[in-house]
């Protein structure tokens, strides 16, 4: 199984890479662009199997390392293996 997990700052923190990002859009004339915000992509594979342990590793990993719940929130999601 794989999580894929994606961390950005809250709304209410600053983005400094965000706002760089966004000006250079808008120097290249992309006007309607309003926001940017730059955040992580993680992606963890298990050994394990079972889907609600997984959920709950990712949960605990999340919270414990991959995210600072002051600053910023997280989402994930479980991929399984096809065969």
């Amino acid at each position: 199984m794989k999580a894929k997990i994606k961390v950005v700052l809250k709304r209410n923190i600053l983005d400094p890479q965000g706002k760089a990002v966004l000006h250079a859009i808008n120097d290249l004339k992309y006007s309607d662009v309003k926001d940017v915000r730059i955040g992580k992509y993680i992606e963890i594979e298990f050994n394990e199997t079972d889907k609600k342990a997984v959920l709950e590793e990712t949960e605990e990993i999340c919270k414990k390392l991959l995210a600072n719940p002051i600053m910023e929130y997280y989402n994930y999601e479980i991929e399984e293996e096809l065969h």
